[in-house]
């Protein structure tokens, strides 16, 4: 019996009819309970399905994801496995495949709010001359040869038709990913790509609202022209409110649960906003929840809150999104993957061959470098997230089958495996062209320019290269945060400050200086507020909550940051030298200092003596708890 099938059995006390106890082994599957020789039936307990649930899928998806992940692949692929392997179609332990989609449904929400929330127009804009034709050229070939393939199976239209969508638009997770760990995110391949990415989005988010439109519940019964009228007047309906509403009152709910200070009410705040607007949209609107959540995010994202609701709800998004995979890898059937390679062959040329060759030929047209396009092209060969929300939709209004479902999470998995590898294969293949004079010169007449690596120096120019010499990040924004950044703009060394108060937040940017509301422990917010690129970072409050993780999170995004920090008493010092703090000011030490320099002075000292009588008794005071620093790293520049 594997580890798995043994999940399904476990130890349980059972009362007989005498009163005694005895241990007994229940299958969940059967409801059955065996002990020896005798075989006793029971019922079910429902009351653990939940847990069982998340129990059971969540730790499959940890151990089958450490191992995507530690084999260098993405997450989503051991995922999509665990959601097999706990799925109907596998021996073993069988999650409850009801309670598994209403989570997925939660997974699907929080995703498109956070969609939403990192929504940027600006990044949309700066290349939209090369990424709206792209993404529509691109998502409409795709959809063509999908449906084509579809057809040739004798697949009926409609289903053609959202099967070929489902497999037009890629993985945001994955190309990040991607792009993220070759170091091309920052460039103007990674620029593109996620431009054309967002605009692949927006269309998602179109055919989800106009889905049930065609195939809904009384879409046969009317006319075309009539559903999508009313289709309009709905989301326009939902627009125009989300927008009165969310102008004024979604800032105004933050505010005032922002002025508690309880981090637990802020993030509660987030989730209520993002299921809340997004049930409202399906039950008032009549559209969508997907639409309501993605509507919801671009409203919070455009608010002072963006940063922290990103943060704060990011766990919880997380836990439910990995959920919505481990759901749709439920619904693969791994015998069916036996019974229609053909199928999924052709799928996966769709995606992996078909889709980046339009990529590759728009951007040439568009006169942007070979290295560019075949980057471009490489990171988009993928599905993910997307087509699973698509196509879970197309299920459910009973369009899709079980075999496309199948189909489009089996080639998902196999791309997003093929994706980072194939994506190593870019620069030599770019070398290869580049040594090709004919083939060069062939390119070079059709884009207008040589051939070009996509990491050439040339290629850096979205990149911050007006970035001040000096920079520090302040933590904290109390009495000695402000003189701390004034003294440093008096430097010429620009200060960013990160507080948890928004109204000092809004006062700072009013007044000049770059802040950033969030909660400095969260990743997420120190790469907002550039440590990565920043000389210093300071702690400007003492007994300053999370700081020893505040520093080690710094000390990842850049090792050579000089970080000094603020402590109330001297044993509290040894644990922020150990996370990796340069030099740490007690209260308590320093206090006493000043009382002694004071005393000496009285007594006549000389400014000789005071200067030695006071590095004794600093040596006295933080002489121990030096040693416990990680290194002597003092001689650190404050400049990175």
């Amino acid at each position: 019996m594997g580890s798995f099938a043994l999940m399904r059995i476990l130890s349980c006390a059972v009362t007989t009819s005498n009163g005694s106890n005895v241990i007994a082994r229940w299958d969940f599957r059967t409801s059955d309970i065996t002990r020896g020789a005798r075989h006793i039936r029971i019922e079910p307990m429902h009351g653990f399905d939940l847990i069982l649930t998340l129990a059971g899928g969540l730790t499959a998806a940890l151990a089958l994801g450490y191992v995507t992940q530690r084999l260098g692949l993405s997450p989503i692929v051991g995922y999509l496995l665990a959601g097999t392997l706990v799925g109907p179609h596998t021996p073993g332990f069988v999650a409850d495949t009801g309670l598994a989609e209403q989570l997925a449904e939660i997974g699907v929400v929080l995703l498109m709010f956070g969609v939403g929330l990192q929504f940027r127009i600006e990044e949309l804009l700066a290349v939209r001359r090369i990424a709206v034709p792209g993404a529509i050229a691109q998502s409409a070939v795709a959809a063509l040869l999908g449906a084509g393939i579809a057809r040739a199976f004798g697949w009926e239209w409609p289903a053609a038709v959202v099967f070929g969508i489902a497999l037009a638009v890629a993985s945001t997770v994955v190309l990040i990913r991607v792009l993220s760990d070759n170091h091309d995110l920052h460039t103007p391949t990674g620029h593109i790509a996620v431009g054309w990415l967002v605009v692949e989005d927006l269309l998602t988010v179109i055919v989800l609202v106009l889905l049930p439109a065609f195939f809904g519940a009384g879409a046969a019964s009317s006319s075309l022209g009539l559903t999508l009228s009313l289709t309009a007047l709905k989301v326009a309906g939902l627009v125009v409110f989300a927008i009165a509403v969310g102008k004024r009152g979604i800032p105004w709910l933050l505010d005032l649960v922002a002025g508690t200070r309880s981090r637990e009410l802020f993030t509660l705040a987030v989730l209520v906003l993002a299921l809340g607007i997004a049930v409202g949209s399906a039950a008032v609107f009549g559209v969508s929840m997907a639409l309501g959540a993605f509507l919801a995010g671009m409203i919070v994202g455009r608010s002072d809150y963006s940063l922290r609701a990103a943060s704060e709800a990011l766990p919880m998004r997380d836990a439910f999104a990995v959920l919505f995979f481990v759901s749709v890898g439920m619904l693969l059937d791994p015998r069916s993957i036996a019974e229609t390679p053909m199928l999924i062959g052709a799928t996966l040329m769709v995606v992996v061959i078909g889709k980046p060759l339009v990529a590759i030929i728009v951007v040439l047209l568009l006169r942007y470098p070979f290295g560019v396009a075949l980057a471009v092209a490489v990171a988009l060969a993928q599905i993910g997230e997307f087509s699973f929300i698509l196509a879970a939709l197309g299920k459910e209004l009973g369009v899709l089958s079980n075999a496309a479902m199948n189909t489009i999470v089996a080639v998902s998995i196999v791309s997003i495996v093929m994706n980072p590898l194939l994506y190593r294969v870019v620069l030599p293949a770019e070398r290869w062209v580049s040594s090709r004079p004919n083939l060069r010169r062939w390119l070079r007449a059709t884009s207008g320019r040589d051939v070009v690596s996509p990491d050439a120096p040339g290629n850096k120019a979205f990149k911050h290269a007006d970035e001040p010499a000096y920079r520090a990040v302040i933590v904290g924004y109390g009495p000695t945060g402000r003189t701390v950044a004034r003294l440093l703009r008096d430097s010429g060394i620009r200060p960013t400050v990160i507080d948890l108060n928004i109204n000092t937040v809004r006062q700072l940017r009013e007044d000049g200086v770059t802040a950033v509301y969030g909660e400095a422990s969260h990743r997420e917010t120190l790469q907002e507020a550039g440590v990565a690129n920043a000389g210093s970072l300071i702690l400007s409050a003492a007994g300053m909550d999370k700081g020893e993780e505040i520093i080690r999170i710094a000390r990842e995004l850049n090792p050579a940051i000089h970080v000094l920090a603020r402590t109330t008493h001297l044993r509290d010092r040894a644990a922020l030298q150990k996370s990796g703090a340069n030099r740490v000011y007690s209260g308590e030490g320093e206090v006493a200092i000043a009382f002694i320099e004071d005393i000496l002075h009285r007594l006549g000292a000389t400014p000789d003596q005071i200067d030695r009588e006071r590095e004794r008794v600093h040596e006295d005071l933080f002489g121990h708890a030096s040693h416990l620093a990680m290194t002597d790293k003092d001689d650190i520049p404050v400049s990175a």
